[in-house]
Formats: structure tokens, C-alpha cells, sequence
């Protein structure tokens, strides 16, 4: 079944530590954020949820990491569609040194510019991370999309950019507690709490008070580690957080790895 896309909306295909990837709808087609699955399984997922893949017409890519670009599966989705995929010079780069298949067609941009794709003004800003990694907000008819995760902090940039936003998709990655008892080697509990590494629980229930605009009516909470993080806590933190800033009237939800989530439109 099909149904007519959105002028304006997000789709969260799944978002995880083993896969990431959104579209985003626009008046003019749609763009794929990060291809962190094979290509049979993106369109298995986007036909699950009814976005048609020919609709694609680029792909955005946030940094390097395999769980945003699958090894095969980025490459073979744009090469069969014959469409671009945008990232910045490091990232080319670090594929190129992690022998993932580089797409036959690339767009190179640097955080801070701003282009137009699909009737969409993009403007990707740096994170802060262990690789070259950048967010984005999308917007369009005066409705705006932020989408960060990945990120050790929410610097002052970040908090900049994703402020005043209707629909925000944040990284809530780890619980500190769970993350500390884990099996996981010391570096690597290190490395995920440290500033270049992601964005805890904590963190990201504080900074909803800053990015959280009169506007805002969605949160999509991202990126929940299936080790070190339980997707019912984050929802029970969210609730708490929401109505302890008396912001009821935002719609959130708590994103699966392997479910996608319906579209939220934004525009009809």
C-alpha cells in the first residue's frame, strides 16, 4: 500500500547502536539520513511503514561509524537509485580507510555551510565525537527539524541549532549506572562517556530545557544503546522531564532499533 508522501515530515527508519537511518520528506522528494542498514533491509523497512524508495533523491551521511554507513548497503541503495550521497571530506576519508564501498556519486559540503535539497534548506553543524561527525536541521515553509546524535555533549553550537525546533530527534544513548556495571572493556565505557564519545540519559533530559521551544510538539529520542540502556527508562525519564518543564503538549517517543516508527508530518 502507498500512500501520498508529506510536503514536510520525518520518518525514523531505526536508530540504534547496530543501525541508523530517517528520511526526510520534502515538497520536492525525499533524503535518506544516514544508511547504517543493508539496502534490502532500508527497503524493507521504508515499504513497512509505506515510503516509496524511489522517492529518495540524495543521501545524507553523519560521520564514519559502520552503524550509519553500512559497509555495502549505503553504496549499493545510491548507486541503484544513480543518486548522491552528501558528507564531509573526513568521512570520505575514513571510509576510504575502513574499505567500506565508497558511492559512485559524492557530494562533499563542510559543517557550517547550507544548501537546499528537495525544496529542504539544510544546515549541518559539528558534534562532538571520536570521528568527524556532524547534526543537521532541515527546514521548510517555517517548519524545522533537528537531528543529533552521536555526540559526547551538547556544546553551545548544537544547543544554538537545535533550539526552536518542531520536531527534535535527540541522542539518549546510555544510562551511566548500567554503562558502569556492564561487561564492556574500561576503555570503551571511557570512550562512550567521555566528550567526544555519547550523550547519557542525564545529559539529555538536562538539555531539553534549553532546546525545547514554545514550537516544539515532537521528540524522538535516539540512539538507546540495547546494553547500556533500556528503551522504557528513557520513555519513563522523558515523561518525568516533560512534565517536571510543564511540556505536556510534546508528543515523544523512545526509538527502536529494529521497528520503524510512523511518519510525523509536519506539513500536509
Amino acid at each position: 500500500m502507498s500512500i501520498h508522501p508529506p510536503k514536510f515530515g520525518f520518518t525514523m527508519l531505526g536508530s540504534g547502536s547496530s543501525g541508523n537511518a530517517s528520511v526526510i520528506h520534502g515538497p520536492e522528494g525525499s533524503l535518506l539520513l544516514d544508511a547504517g542498514f543493508s539496502a534490502a533491509e532500508m527497503r524493507r523497512r521504508m515499504d513497512r511503514v509505506h515510503v516509496d524508495s524511489a522517492s529518495i533523491r540524495a543521501i545524507l551521511i553523519t560521520h564514519a561509524h559502520n552503524d550509519h554507513v553500512n559497509k555495502c548497503g549505503c553504496a549499493r541503495f545510491a548507486n541503484d537509485l544513480g543518486i548522491p550521497v552528501y558528507l564531509v571530506p573526513e568521512t570520505i576519508r575514513d571510509l576510504r580507510e575502513k574499505n567500506i564501498s565508497i558511492p559512485e556519486k559524492t557530494i562533499l559540503f563542510e559543517p557550517g555551510s547550507v544548501f537546499d535539497l528537495c525544496g529542504i534548506h539544510i544546515e549541518p553543524f559539528n558534534v562532538s565525537h571520536d570521528v568527524a561527525a556532524v547534526g543537521f536541521t532541515f527546514s521548510t515553509h517555517g517548519r524545522k527539524i533537528g537531528y543529533a546524535t552521536d555526540l559526547g555533549f551538547v556544546s553551545s553550537l548544537a544547543k544554538a541549532r537545535l533550539r526552536g525546533c518542531d520536531l527534535l530527534v535527540l541522542e539518549s544513548n546510555y544510562d551511566p549506572k548500567t554503562l558502569r556495571t556492564s561487561n564492556r572493556p574500561l576503555y570503551v565505557k571511557r570512550r562512550i562517556a567521555s566528550n567526544i564519545g555519547h550523550l547519557s540519559n542525564d545529559d539529555a533530559m538536562k538539555a531539553l530545557e534549553e532546546l525545547l521551544a514554545p514550537n516544539t510538539k515532537h521528540l524522538i529520542l535516539a540512539h538507546i544503546s540495547r546494553q547500556c540502556n533500556d528503551r522504557s527508562l528513557v520513555a519513563e525519564l522523558a515523561e518525568a522531564r516533560l512534565a517536571e518543564l510543564n511540556r505536556q503538549d510534546v508528543m515523544f517517543c523512545a526509538a527502536s532499533r529494529d521497528t520503524p516508527l510512523d511518519t510525523i508530518c509536519l506539513e500536509d
